[in-house]
């Protein structure tokens, strides 16, 4: 027999049974047996060559492998008792088949020089099996007896695939060709199920060539040794440490969830669903204790190894009760992880509560179960439910414990990011609570606003606007970004915003207020350092008042970028503005711009969140801006949700983003008016009926009374004690009617309550009391005071 091809066919009896019991296949060694030729049997049922269609063999047998003793019909009508061995195979079309084999060789007598029959064969724990040139099986000890679990007389003769019939006989198969074609040994190492419980075993084969006296190959010698036990403890070690690796990439928690059930298949099951308990609202406390029955689980993600994991009933999010008895439940009050099976009868008893979860059990042959709990720093998180179906062999206490040691890895990494996001909702509570709710409505400008906290760890920072109402129709802009994230910058943010609006209510020059807000910063600074050094709170600030009657922007900033401006009808470009120190330096000076602005002009007012990305530099940014400002849009809106879209990556920013749009209106020269006063008190009355001429050519006869009573009394204060040039302006809009005397003097006025013997003293607080709003504010040649008359009605 030549190495190349060293089978012979003919020297196995074998044939093929189909499903519905009828013979497929029928080769020459049969024919040899029975004396049937393969035209004459193929296609008949099976049945028709025993001696007796009663033999309790007749009917396929539930376990992968049988072997038995039968009587078969011989062609010329005598009766031939036949070992047979028959394994369970899967066709090609998906059908079931059964292979029959009996040896037609291996008992006949040996050359004396025979150097197989001379091998040695020791007791030894290494199953030790000779084949010889055609490569079916001629000796074995008897552990590999006990590993085939055949005796040795009975299948001397087979081929290693008639033996087993399991997928990797063909490949020990070829181990053996390329031994005997080349001379040459090799070891191998292949995992084959052992037993009826279908667990794999791991094998160690050296697998030898067998010479004669002159050193020709004659045969094949395996030695196997079984190293299960050594194999299942590095694929323990290897999958807790690619639980390690794989378990908390992220803060999120159904991410870690699903990373939990990935990492179990199909490394040690089939299908795992992860279920946890919801979190304690806002405020409440995490509960500690065991859970009770009925309980609540809302499920976290699941993975099996058929695509779309059909075994599953619950969907991801959805919120199922769990009763005793169920895995989940059970396990959870035992506070253990709790295995159930088929066999034992208990997992029957878990799943009659489900009809709809027993059908699926019953549909893809669900046999073991274990359901493991979720717990980290004393708490009940949830469970996490591991199931068998394709793999034969149940649950091991070791693979419980592998299990638990990996659940309570992932235990760690879910209460690590239950942890985060609940601080981050909390930072992200406290940070629009401190952020305008929405932006008022001024006769100054159109606005809108967009806030995104950062999507990286980082969280929530220190980013905020705001848009601040100013008197004489004027209006504050403002975009701020403390040093930092979480709570303690959007605390500090807190502080500045509101130290931004009390500053901006007593009317500073943009270039001051900045002057004031560095003081803050730096005393924030000072107390944040507590030991005497100085703490590490910082910020950057731009801040911009818009005047709608001269159409006029002052501007500044500190460490800010600055704003980029588009004017009606032209393209957008970077507003020129002195950069100015960040806030916390301190002693540093500040510069402002002005700029006049054409009605219909659009300031984008941002934080360096919106620019600064890792894939391009600013300037880039900046062009991406000035892109998205002027593609055509009806409302800014629409403008604010296109800049956010073309300059954050798909994942989000990596810091925060605060983004303020505002289009400039212009108030006519129709609603405003203004007389030179001169300092004489007796034309107090003749200035009182021009401004009545003015409120009846506007439709204001209304509030002429009180306007009378507020321009006598502004104007008189003005003529006592101010300082020439004085000039009284009135300005009005849809809600308001603003009455502002200016002169050259510092000096500001105050409110007080006079006695009742005074003469004087009460005509501020009459004003007071008349307008809606009143107050005064430093020009850079003296002073204003201005009162606000409400034109609507207050019901």
């Amino acid at each position: 027999m030549s190495p190349v091809y060293p089978f012979d066919d003919a020297a196995t009896a074998r044939a093929v049974i189909d499903d519905a019991g009828t013979l497929v296949e029928w080769n020459e060694g049969a024919r040899l047996l029975l004396g049937w030729p393969a035209v004459e049997v193929v296609g008949r049922p099976a049945t028709d060559l025993l001696v007796s269609t009663g033999q309790d063999a007749v009917r396929m047998p539930e376990r992968a492998r049988w072997d038995g003793t039968l009587t078969l019909r011989h062609r010329n009508g005598s009766t031939v008792a036949v070992w047979l061995l028959a394994h369970h195979k899967h066709a090609a079309d998906g059908s079931r088949h059964w292979l029959v084999v009996t040896p037609l060789t291996g008992d006949g007598p040996h050359a004396p020089d025979d150097p197989l029959d001379r091998a040695e064969l020791v007791q030894s724990p290494c199953a030790v099996a000779i084949y010889d040139e055609r490569l079916r099986l001629r000796r074995m000890n008897s552990a590999m007896a006990e590993v085939l679990g055949l005796p040795e007389e009975r299948v001397r003769g087979l081929r290693v695939p008639e033996m087993s019939g399991r997928p990797q006989s063909d490949d020990i198969e070829q181990h053996l060709h390329r031994v005997l074609a080349t001379g040459r040994g090799h070891d191998v190492r292949t995992y084959v199920p052992i037993g009826g419980d279908g667990r794999m075993n791991a094998w160690l084969a050296r697998v030898a060539p067998i010479t004669d006296v002159k050193g020709r190959v004659r045969g094949v010698c395996v030695a196997a040794h079984d190293f299960t036990d050594q194999y299942q403890a590095q694929e323990r070690l290897q999958l807790v440490n690619e639980a390690s690796v794989r378990i908390g990439t992220t803060l999120d928690v159904t991410r870690t969830a699903q990373e939990l059930a990935d990492v179990f298949v199909p490394a040690l099951a089939d299908f795992v669903s992860v279920d946890l308990l919801d979190p304690p609202e806002a405020g409440g406390e995490p509960f500690t204790g065991r859970p009770t029955a009925p309980v609540r689980l809302r499920r976290a993600a699941h993975r099996s190894v058929n695509p779309g994991s059909p075994e599953a009933v619950a969907k991801p999010g959805q919120l199922e009760v769990y009763p005793t008895p169920s895995p989940q439940a059970d396990s959870l009050e035992a506070g253990h992880t709790i295995v159930a099976s088929t066999e034992t009868r208990d997992l029957v008893e878990w799943l009659a509560w489900d009809p709809v979860r027993a059908d699926r059990v019953r549909e893809y042959g669900i046999h073991s179960t274990m359901s493991v709990p979720i717990q980290a720093r004393g708490q009940t998180l949830g469970v996490a439910v591991l199931t068998r179906f394709r793999r034969p062999d149940s649950f091991t206490p070791d693979d419980v414990l592998l299990a638990e040691e990996v659940t309570a890895r992932a235990a760690v990494c879910i209460d690590n990011a239950r942890r985060y996001s609940r601080e981050r909702e909390t930072a992200l509570a406290l940070q629009r609570s401190l952020l305008p709710r929405s932006l008022p409505s001024t006769a100054a400008v159109e606005a809108a606003s967009r806030y995104l906290p950062a999507a990286r760890a980082g969280g929530v920072g220190g980013d905020w606007f705001d848009v601040i109402p100013l008197s004489g129709m004027r209006v504050a802009m403002v975009v701020g970004d403390v040093v930092g994230h979480g709570i303690q910058a959007s605390a500090t943010m807190g502080r500045l915003r509101t130290a931004v609006r009390t500053l901006a209510d007593i009317d500073l020059a943009p270039d001051e207020l900045l002057t004031h807000l560095d003081d803050l910063v730096v005393r924030l600074s000072a107390e944040a350092g507590g030991d005497g050094s100085p703490g590490e709170v910082g910020a950057t600030c731009l801040y911009a008042v818009y005047d709608p009657v001269s159409r006029r922007c002052t501007l500044a900033r500190a460490g800010h970028p600055a704003p980029v401006m588009l004017p009606p009808g032209g393209p957008p470009r970077e507003v020129d503005l002195p950069p100015g120190p960040p806030l916390g330096l301190g002693g540093l000076p500040f510069e402002c711009a002005e700029l006049e602005l054409a009605e219909g002009t659009v300031l984008s007012l941002y934080t360096d969140g919106l620019i600064e990305t890792r894939d391009r530099d600013v300037d880039a940014s900046h062009a991406l801006l000035r892109d998205a400002l002027a593609a055509p849009s009806g409302s800014l809106e629409e403008t604010c949700d296109r800049v956010l879209h073309g300059l954050l990556p798909p994942g989000g920013a990596l810091d925060d983003v605060a983004l303020l749009l505002a289009r400039t209106r212009g108030l006519p020269a129709s609603q405003v008016a203004t007389w030179d006063i001169p300092a004489d008190p007796a034309l107090v009355a003749p200035i009182r009926k021009q401004v009545v001429a003015q409120l009846a050519r506007w439709d204001l006869s209304e509030v002429t009374f009180t306007a009378e009573l507020v321009v006598s009394e502004l104007v008189t204060n003005a003529i006592r004690y101010g300082a020439r040039p004085i000039r009284l302006r009135l300005i009005h809009d849809e809600t308001t009617l603003i009455c502002e005397v200016s002169d050259t003097n510092h000096t500001a006025p105050h409110l007080r309550r006079a006695k009742t013997w005074d003469e004087g003293g009460r005509g501020l607080l009459l004003v007071a009391q008349l307008t809606q709003r009143w107050g005064s504010r430093h020009t850079t040649d003296g002073k204003t005071i201005w009162s606000e008359i409400s034109l609507v009605d207050e019901e």
